[in-house]
């Protein structure tokens, strides 16, 4: 996208760079002039960084080596500030792959929780396109433009974040019939089939991320009820790494199983009746009593408190205000160094296995 934070070429000043250590640990800086970067072993100077290639393999103070990187999209939510919990990346672009989030696309999000998913719906609908999101919640809004511009190196301006409820925001950004796609992540999605039915073009499609089976089996069939939609269609994305070295190979010890669920739905033209399928009789028929006995607070899931997302958002935000001076120290042909040197730009690390 034109105007953001470039993905090429050599490092300069306000870029994040991805070191990783000699065990594979993995350390996110921002380059400032004249900062460094400091670690039992050893000290970069962030000004040895700048010019060097991406990939490039720098020398610590004490003889270390550690490998430069520009940190991709997946490694930047993976480290950030967190005020709720994040759409995996192997939810995220299984998202964008499902709904088919197309440049130019108009857009609808709730909840925007940290600011992952929103990524990489920007990235699907680029600068032509627009991403309408909603978040109830002004401390998890805060939290996601802080990582988004931390990022980008600037915040969107095709990207609105709406704090409210999205029933009755959602008519007020975007008008009848103009969204061409929706993503749903929130708690009760059932409760937004008509708004989004509203906001929907003709074929547009609707996306649910949901967390639990009755959650799942709740949101379905109240799109099956609104004969509004084709029927909806379900699945789980697990993701298993392989080790692979010679004549060893198996499965790793651990995957990312199970985060949550995908549905998908398409918007029929008004007055449509969606054929009826022939399939056998199910146990469909529950309570709201049935659904509260599994709803996140019930079975014992914690919260973030407000003094935790208070904090999440002041170091999202910071981390933002950083990328945007980074990026205004070089638009200066000549910028002044500071007074004094610059501590470690970013603490927030990662640690791969």
């Amino acid at each position: 996208m034109s105007g953001y934070r470039r993905q090429s070429g050599p490092f300069l000043y306000g870029d994040k760079v991805q070191l990783t250590g000699p065990k594979g640990r993995m350390h996110t800086i921002t380059l400032q002039p004249g900062g460094e970067f400091h670690t039992h072993r050893g000290i970069i100077r962030h000004d040895d960084v700048v010019d060097q290639p991406d990939g490039s393999v720098l020398i610590a103070s004490t003889g270390d080596e550690y490998l430069a990187l520009r940190p991709l999209l997946a490694d930047f939510v993976m480290s950030m500030p967190r005020g709720a919990a994040i759409v995996y990346p192997k939810d995220a672009a299984m998202i964008v792959t499902f709904a088919d989030i197309f440049p130019g696309a108009t857009v609808v999000e709730a909840g925007v929780g940290s600011g992952a998913l929103s990524l990489s719906l920007l990235r699907g609908v680029g600068p032509e396109g627009r991403l309408a999101s909603f978040e109830r919640r002004q401390e998890f809004a805060d939290v996601a433009i802080g990582n988004v511009t931390s990022f980008l190196g600037a915040e969107p301006s095709n990207w609105t974040v709406t704090v409210g409820d999205l029933v009755d925001e959602l008519p007020n950004v975007i008008p009848a019939g103009e969204a061409d796609r929706v993503v749903l992540d929130m708690l009760a999605p059932w409760e937004c089939v008509d708004a989004t039915a509203e906001a929907l073009k003709p074929g547009g499609l609707v996306v649910c991320y949901i967390a639990t089976v009755t959650q799942l089996s709740r949101t379905a069939e109240a799109f099956r009820d609104s004969a509004l939609f084709t029927e909806p269609d379900s699945s789980e994305t697990l993701v298993r790494s392989w080790h692979v070295e010679g004549l060893a190979v198996r499965p790793d010890h651990r995957m990312i199983a199970h985060t949550g669920f995908l549905m998908t739905a398409r918007r029929l033209a008004p007055n449509a009746v969606l054929p009826q399928l022939k399939r056998r009789a199910s146990k469909s028929d529950f309570t709201d009593e049935d659904v509260e006995l599994w709803t996140p607070g019930a079975v014992g899931d914690r919260r973030a408190s407000d003094k935790k997302l208070r904090k999440t958002a002041r170091q999202a935000q910071d981390a933002a205000a950083k990328a945007v001076r980074g990026d205004a120290r070089f638009a200066d042909p000549d910028p002044a160094p500071p007074a004094e040197a610059i501590e470690t730009i970013d603490t927030t690390t990662t640690e791969q296995d």
